[in-house]
């Protein structure tokens, strides 16, 4: 690691709560399959966001 660099953000945590969210409301509404897809989509797609937020950074 290069001096003067932080840390990335992980985004694990993030990923994990929007698959279980996802999974939670799906099942809610009668679709559990569905909104683990749906959750795990919204994950990644935070995540991707974040990374090249902090690689830009």
């Amino acid at each position: 690691m290069t001096k003067g660099r932080k840390e990335p953000i992980g985004a694990g945590a993030i990923l994990a709560l929007t698959i279980l969210g996802g999974t939670i409301v799906g099942g809610l509404m009668g679709q559990p399959s569905a909104g683990l897809l749906a959750g795990t989509a919204l994950g990644i797609a935070i995540a991707v966001l974040l990374w090249l937020w902090d690689r830009g950074k």
